[in-house]
């Protein structure tokens, strides 16, 4: 049995993995804000040969950090277990900095950053425990370089690279792959 948990399930890079992940026989959670969407995707799933049995919908905004635990036991009283965490929901930035307000900046490093962070550091015991897993998130070449219009989003893909490269770094001898 091969757990994978995906977050931003709903649409594009998410959508897309929960198909592969789900048609080479996964079980996979499907996570976002968007229940409709998450249970249009698991339609497409299974009409393209998965179980149902092997989808969970697991709606989760990753924002509301004081949540992720409980998201966490759920997913394991379902599968038992997670063996690739895909931290992929996130959201982008376009527009000048100084037509910017502080207020997209926060949200953006809410959702792009913190939110992976806080589910990262829910299923991580688990995998320090078993003494395997593997984490991924999302990035961009935004989290290498910097481009105009994109302030906010290149800001929280750096500090996405800056947080799962330390993250690897602490984790690689514990059996547990980070991925970006």
């Amino acid at each position: 049995m091969f757990v994978v948990w995906i977050t931003g399930a709903s649409s594009g890079i998410g959508e897309a993995l929960a198909k592969q992940y789900s048609g080479q026989g996964a079980k996979v959670v499907l996570s976002a804000r968007r229940v409709h969407e998450l249970e249009r995707v698991k339609g497409l799933c299974v009409d393209e040969g998965a179980s149902p049995e092997n989808l969970l919908v697991l709606p989760l905004d990753v924002t509301e950090t004081d949540l992720m635990q409980s998201k966490v036991d759920t997913v394991i009283q379902h599968y038992g277990q997670v063996d690739l965490l895909i931290n992929n929901a996130g959201i982008s930035q376009r527009s000048k900095c100084i037509d910017t307000d502080l207020s997209v900046y926060e949200k953006i490093f809410a959702v792009d950053v913190m939110g992976q962070i806080a589910l990262t550091k829910a299923v991580l015991p688990l995998m320090i425990e078993r003494k395997s897993g593997h984490i991924a998130v999302t990035s961009s070449v935004a989290g290498k370089i910097g481009v105009q219009w994109r302030t906010g989003y290149c800001a929280a893909k750096h500090a996405v690279m800056g947080f799962f490269d330390a993250l690897r770094a602490e984790v690689t001898e514990s059996g547990i792959q980070v991925s970006t």
